[in-house]
């Protein structure tokens, strides 16, 4: 009798920690009726889709069209090898038959078109800082662009990575569903520069050191970090001793223009498609996106900056 009385106990504790999970990792979508009608300002979604680098990882690899945007391209992790999906406006393998809403979901909350949770190589820890309007504005120039019907390729992940579900949890970590907020201390330029930088251009993805779990750290956002694809070191992008603290404003709207540096040198790797992205925007957006750099608290990296 005690020992039935035992497991019946356990079963109902786990039958409470499975719901309890449940729970807990449901996904909480940004938008959940139709959002109201507005006329989509396309130019504005262009530069959203500069700032973002859509292209970089959406287009397809190896071919010179970088707004067909087919995916397929791999980024090899610790945790297993991500494909980059196909963003195009095809309506069976793009995002073409999207509703506004499902794509508003996926960008600020990382929720895909069915409820899934998305897997945080795809940066909506960054995006989630956007504005709404300009979420819409993207959608709607992503679906001018040329549809393409390259099926998505399956990510390549070990077990438990390959459990979606348990990406509720790390949202609890990571993701706090807050959107920009300008300081009003600071400047319009200074304002912009910091929505650039930590919404669409998401440049503490890469700049920043990572905890096991993959999260950014806190205290090394900006600082630099191993390679996630384990190919080197990030440079550390903030005024600090080995950072960017000798170089001008002027030295990094010119680097985010051209790729070159103050020493004469250029960017390589993954950085000069940056660039590539980067030269599209206004000027006036590079010059705010340095401004707002040479702001940044100084950090220290723990290994020296290698050029990418």
């Amino acid at each position: 009798m005690r020992l039935s009385r035992l497991l019946l106990a356990l079963a109902l504790l786990a039958l409470a920690g499975a719901g309890l999970f449940y729970l807990i990792t449901m996904s909480q979508p940004a938008v959940t009726a139709p959002l109201p009608a507005r006329t989509a300002d396309l130019a504005n979604g262009e530069t959203m889709f500069n700032a973002g680098g859509c292209a970089s990882c959406h287009a397809i690899p190896k071919q010179e069209d970088t707004r067909r945007l087919g995916g397929g391209l791999a980024l090899n992790t610790a945790f297993g090898r991500f494909y980059a999906p196909n963003l195009s406006s095809d309506t069976t393998h793009g995002i073409g038959a999207w509703s506004e809403e499902a794509f508003v979901n996926a960008m600020l909350r990382g929720v895909g078109r069915h409820g899934e949770h998305l897997y945080p190589a795809f940066p909506y820890t960054s995006y989630q800082r956007m504005r709404l309007d300009d979420v819409r504005d993207l959608f709607a120039f992503l679906r001018t662009l040329p549809a393409d019907a390259t099926p998505s390729r399956p990510h390549e992940l070990p077990f438990p990575f390959n459990v979606r579900r348990g990406l509720g949890l790390w949202k609890l970590l990571y993701l706090d569903g807050k959107m920009f907020m300008p300081d009003p201390a600071r400047s319009a330029a200074l304002n912009r520069g910091a929505y650039l930088v930590e919404g669409p251009a998401h440049c503490a993805e890469c700049h920043s050191g990572r905890d096991l779990l993959g999260g950014i750290i806190r205290e090394q956002r900006f600082a630099g970090g191993p390679d996630p694809e384990g190919k080197g070191f990030i440079p550390n992008i903030t005024p600090g001793e080995n950072g960017i603290g000798a170089w001008s404003e002027k030295d990094i709207t010119y680097l985010l223009e051209t790729g070159t540096t103050p020493d004469y040198d250029s960017v390589g790797s993954s950085m000069a498609d940056v660039v590539i992205n980067t030269g599209k925007l206004p000027a006036q957006d590079r010059e705010a996106i340095a401004a707002y750099l040479k702001t940044l608290p100084p950090r220290a990296s723990k290994t020296p900056a290698k050029k990418r």
